[in-house]
């Protein structure tokens, strides 16, 4: 019998097809002209959902040594050994990829801040924030990157990270509602605020200070039991007493 034929690479298909970055993109200042990968040996044959995978991963995990608008292609496709063309392939512009590279870091704190609903509210609170502190110390780049999001010029990018802003919004508006609270329209604004004064607190403090993270938890638990005391006193006295 003949041999049976190599399955078609997806890789090599569409380096191929030489697909090119989308008009307006960003020049990749400090990456070669070569577009030949870094690593000369056989290349992994991964799927194309592998390959994204793989990418976006680097490039969360370069957030640790720069910022997502340093985030630089050229490295990026020498560090998964593929070409420049292959990268723009799959993300289409540098701005595809950072919206990507934003939606994962995103849901990467999400899942490691999940409240625990095993335990009251106010103990859930305070469990959660420590996890978060903790988030913010041992990622830096990455929740730096998350915050700074919502500067960005990307709409695209901005909308992930208010989608993150949001649920965290509601986790706190859950702690209320356990408590049998109708959460008003002025106390969620103060929540929603709250929020965005925890961002500033954390980036200010967790990352650029060596503040004790109980400290920072407990200035966090004080500020939104004084925000929801001025938005509503009632519902602040049910959840802090």
């Amino acid at each position: 019998m003949p041999p049976r034929p190599a399955e078609p690479d997806a890789d090599a298909e569409a380096e191929a097809a030489g697909t090119a970055p989308e008009t307006g993109d960003a020049p990749d200042n400090d990456a070669p002209d070569n577009d030949a990968p870094e690593n000369t040996g056989r290349r992994a044959r991964l799927s194309p959902e592998e390959r994204r995978a793989q990418l976006v991963a680097l490039g969360v995990a370069a957030l640790a040594e720069a910022p997502l608008e340093g985030l630089s292609i050229g490295e990026l496709a020498r560090r998964a050994g593929v070409s420049r063309p292959l990268f723009f392939h799959y993300f289409g512009s540098k701005q595809g990829f950072d919206r990507e590279v934003v939606a994962v870091a995103r849901d990467s704190m999400l899942h490691a801040t999940e409240p625990n609903t095993e335990l009251a509210p106010t103990d859930r609170l305070a469990d959660t924030l420590t996890r978060t502190v903790g988030f913010v110390r041992e990622h830096r780049g990455t929740f730096y990157s998350l915050v700074r999001g919502a500067a960005s010029g990307d709409p695209q990018v901005r909308e992930v990270v208010e989608e993150a802003r949001a649920q965290q919004t509601e986790r706190v508006v859950a702690l209320f509602v356990e408590r049998r609270i109708v959460v008003s329209e002025p106390l969620r604004l103060a929540l929603r605020a709250w929020i965005a004064y925890t961002e500033q607190l954390l980036v200010d403090a967790a990352l650029g200070s060596d503040i004790p993270s109980d400290e920072l938890v407990r200035i966090l638990i004080d500020s939104l039991a004084g925000i929801a005391r001025a938005a509503d006193r009632d519902a602040a006295r049910a959840l802090f007493g």
